[in-house]
């Protein structure tokens, strides 16, 4: 396995991964892109997914935001993910953590939290004692999970929603920016203010099931 860490996606997320790694000392030999729209990010190579030979071999952390995106292009590459923790977040050592996740700066873990795989804790997220996120799940920045929460496959929290502690909330919901979750939400949910309201159910295009 090369030790090395390659990137997957050029975007804005992946600017973001970069100083992730960096503040870790982590060595990027590369960022692949099926799109490349410049040669080089951040003074790291862009390169086509195609021209990376033996991708399968590499230590790959998927850096595209969008969660349905980052779940088809996990399902393509049978490789080690890497992990990528900012050295300025709080993660508790009884916490777990799944492959292809990034926990980014000023992120809080506390004791008892399981996220998943391919998974986002964003800038200054909280994830309280004891809650758990599954695979694909994206926590914007300042959002916070009260201790017991749960949080579907694919789901996104807005940036600076709060949820209270117990709930459960459904796979692909979607939690607007600064809402307040009381009860459980139901899945493909879209639900924004405070209290949290529904004011959509998405279509299941997946057909996803738990």
């Amino acid at each position: 396995m090369d030790s090395k860490i390659y990137l997957y996606g050029a975007s804005g997320h992946c600017k973001v991964v970069v100083d992730i790694l960096k503040s870790n000392n982590e060595k990027i030999e590369a960022i692949l892109d099926d799109n490349p729209k410049a040669a080089s990010l951040l003074g790291i190579p862009v390169i086509p997914s195609a021209d990376c030979k033996d991708l399968n071999s590499k230590k790959i952390l998927i850096t595209i935001g969008n969660n349905s995106i980052r779940k088809k292009i996990s399902k393509t590459i049978n490789s080690r993910f890497h992990i990528g923790i900012h050295a300025k977040a709080i993660v508790s050592s009884f916490s777990e953590i799944g492959e292809g996740t990034v926990v980014m700066a000023g992120a809080i873990l506390n004791a008892g939290s399981s996220i998943g795989k391919h998974c986002i804790i964003n800038t200054g997220a909280i994830i309280e004692h004891d809650c758990f996120v599954n695979d694909y799940v994206h926590v914007s920045p300042n959002a916070s999970l009260a201790g017991g929460v749960i949080v579907g496959r694919g789901s996104h929290i807005g940036i600076g929603a709060c949820v209270i502690q117990g709930v459960k909330i459904g796979k692909w919901t979607s939690i607007g920016a600064g809402a307040v979750i009381i009860r459980d939400v139901p899945d493909f949910a879209v639900v924004v203010g405070n209290p949290g309201k529904v004011i959509k159910i998405k279509v299941n295009k997946s057909n996803e099931k738990f």
